[in-house]
């Protein structure tokens, strides 16, 4: 959910260590980068739209069971697609903190998150507020607290779904801040931030306090740790302390995964994912991200992959809540038939997203970053 623009990573020498100077100017991206983010979106969406229960049965009028008779299986491992953001987002947001100052590395999240989000949140709820749909809005007051992104700890009732991820970015971004961006960026310091924060979030699981669950995040601290390692990788793959940190992440990252999806012992689960399963999703977005940390997929260079890139963000605020909408109105109103209904939801959010990338995104973003640059 980040920018994908990055100098050529050809194999380095050893830096010195200590801060860097200012990074020079990026000269190409990792385009691969950019569809690999879509894919994950897609991913989540399919979850969303037929790999679970709960309110997407209202929308079909029956269970994602009996749409998608056999393919709700494996739409079920979707919701995977998460973990991959997460190991992608340790990539980028190592290699935009790199040779950075705080000041501007704040601006750029801040300003990378918040318009697209706050559009969101108000459009899902002017939807929901329509006396035609069928979805509960929330109240004034809690939409107010969902402009601030703290509606999570705070306890308040979430207008968009998928918000809870934006929570586990913000405090990666922060614990990244304050022990890398904010000393100054060099691989010792990265591999130290790595080391600890892999070790702080063993002890945490340990200690079962939940100021540690909090600060630490022991269920997903291992992708964003094992995406940063990759970053180390894409600077010099031959060090040999980054791939030890993409193992070890990627050994812990599918223990948690195993640990929280699989449900065989369920007899009334929506679908029965398998521990294998789960285990290769996982393994597919580390190794995804290797490949492209590596430079295997620089032949990946279309142009369309910086449109979806770009389009990835407002797709997964939106994709959810509003696809529920448009799915109950082709499905249900119209009849048009449940894989019919399913592809031209996913255009009709992706065209949402083109729309909000294009009036939101593109007029608020330069000027917030240049706004935050100069008062911070």
């Amino acid at each position: 959910m980040t920018s994908m623009t990055v100098r050529p990573a050809p194999d380095l020498p050893r830096r010195p260590e200590g801060p860097l100077p200012a990074p020079r100017p990026r000269e190409n991206r990792l385009r691969a980068l950019d569809g690999l983010r879509l894919v994950a979106a897609l991913m989540v969406a399919a979850y969303h739209y037929g790999g679970r229960g709960g309110d997407i049965t209202q929308s079909w009028g029956s269970s994602a069971q009996h749409q998608f008779p056999t393919l709700h299986t494996y739409f079920s491992y979707g919701c995977l697609g998460v973990q991959v953001f997460f190991v992608i987002s340790g990539f980028v947001i190592c290699m935009s903190g790199w040779g950075r100052p705080l000041k501007s590395f704040f601006a750029s999240r801040a300003s990378r998150l918040l318009p697209a989000y706050w559009a969101a949140v108000l459009l899902v709820t002017a939807v929901f507020a329509l006396p035609m749909v069928a979805y509960k809005a929330l109240s004034p007051s809690d939409v107010l607290v969902n402009m601030t992104m703290l509606q999570m700890p705070l306890g308040v009732d979430r207008v968009l779904g998928v918000c809870w991820t934006l929570w586990a970015e913000v405090r990666f971004y922060a614990l990244f801040a304050l022990c890398v961006v904010l000393p100054g960026a060099s691989r010792r310091r990265v591999i130290m931030f790595c080391a600890g924060w892999t070790l702080a979030a063993a002890i945490t699981q340990a200690a079962h306090q939940p100021l540690l669950d909090v600060v630490f995040m022991p269920e997903y601290a291992s992708y964003f740790i094992g995406g940063v390692g990759l970053y180390l990788v894409h600077r010099d793959r031959r060090d040999v302390y980054a791939w030890g940190i993409v193992a070890v992440s990627f050994l812990i990252g599918q223990h948690y995964a195993v640990q929280s999806l699989w449900n065989v012992s369920d007899p009334h689960a929506f679908a029965h994912r398998t521990s294998l399963g789960i285990m290769l999703v996982v393994a597919f977005g580390f190794v995804a991200v290797a490949a492209i940390a590596l430079g295997w997929l620089r032949w990946a260079n279309w142009r369309w992959l910086t449109v979806a890139g770009a389009l990835t963000y407002p797709f997964y605020l939106v994709h959810e809540h509003l696809g529920w909408v448009v799915i109950k109105v082709l499905h249900r109103d119209l009849g048009l038939p449940s894989a019919v209904t399913f592809a031209l939801t996913l255009a009709v959010m992706l065209t949402l997203a083109w729309l909000l990338n294009r009036f939101v995104e593109d007029r608020l973003t330069p000027r917030l970053r240049t706004a935050l640059n100069k008062t911070l």
